[in-house]
């Protein structure tokens, strides 16, 4: 199941949450879309194709994301100010 270096895949799904931001996608949608990655690499990668376990550890792993996309942006607009 989940092991500690998947933590690793965290700053990846971050990464291409920015490329859908870049690409245009409302803020609205990022979480959702961080999220969807998530399941998605839970799913295929994780937990190598078991549903229940990919989505679960992938739902951990896009929450986690969206967490720290939203914690490093706001330190950076705090500093900024």
């Amino acid at each position: 199941m989940f092991e500690v270096h998947n933590v690793l895949l965290i700053p990846l799904i971050v990464g291409l949450v920015e490329a859908f931001k870049i690409a245009g996608v409302g803020k609205r949608f990022l979480p959702l879309i961080a999220i969807g990655v998530g399941i998605v690499i839970g799913i295929v990668y994780v937990t190598e194709y078991d549903l229940k376990q990919g989505i679960l550890v992938g739902t951990i792993l896009g929450l986690s994301a969206s967490g720290l996309y939203s914690g490093t942006k706001n330190t950076i607009e705090r500093k900024g100010k």
